[in-house]
């Protein structure tokens, strides 16, 4: 009955101009109301995020560069580089064939190592070439149309023409002078760059 009353006086007051003070209830009752959460959320540029944002995803910065294929050389180039002059040596023939561009020149007997010697096995481009070479080892012996490949071996011209055929050398690749001379005249034509000496069984 009694808020029955109050409500009904306080909706006349504002007819006679008068006004109420709030009651503590009612302003723990406002101050109790949720505000929404949008309201509080600080306006945000979008532009602003945007220039926040990394252009570069960091993981990617962190990930292995691929490498790049390299380039191949061309069909003219992988020519070039072919040796145009091989010297290939059978110490079980005891033979040296010559090819020229892959085609077969020549064919000569041989001396390699003989009995208590050797002569490497494998492929070498000739590193220095001497018209007249004196050994320094074997009393220093004539060597003439040197073409080094290896260490201390060469081939070269040989006196011993009768021992050609057989192993007879210290560990060299003994030819007939003739033969040596061509030898040594295509290597001078297509440098020691062009050349290959193969030593195989």
């Amino acid at each position: 009955m009694v808020r029955a009353a109050a409500l009904v006086l306080a909706a006349s007051l504002p007819c006679l101009g008068l006004t109420v003070a709030p009651s503590m209830a009612d302003v723990r009752a406002t101050s109790a109301d949720p505000v929404p959460t949008a309201d509080l959320r600080p306006a945000v540029d979008p532009v602003v995020v945007a220039n926040l944002r990394p252009s570069v995803d960091p993981l990617a910065e962190m990930a292995p560069l691929a490498e790049e294929p390299r380039p191949q050389p061309a069909l003219a180039d992988r020519i070039a580089m072919r040796p145009k002059l091989v010297a290939k040596v059978s110490l079980s023939r005891q033979t040296m064939t010559v090819l020229v561009d892959g085609e077969v020149a020549h064919t000569w007997e041989v001396s390699t190592a003989g009995k208590g010697y050797r002569t490497p096995k494998g492929v070498w481009t000739p590193y220095r070439m001497h018209t007249m070479w004196y050994s320094r080892t074997y009393d220093n012996a004539p060597m003439p149309h040197s073409i080094f490949f290896t260490g201390g071996y060469a081939i070269h011209a040989t006196p011993h023409l009768k021992r050609l055929g057989t192993p007879a050398s210290h560990g060299c690749v003994r030819l007939h002078p003739d033969n040596a001379r061509i030898l040594f005249k295509l290597a001078k034509t297509f440098g020691r760059d062009r050349m290959r000496v193969v030593v195989e069984n």
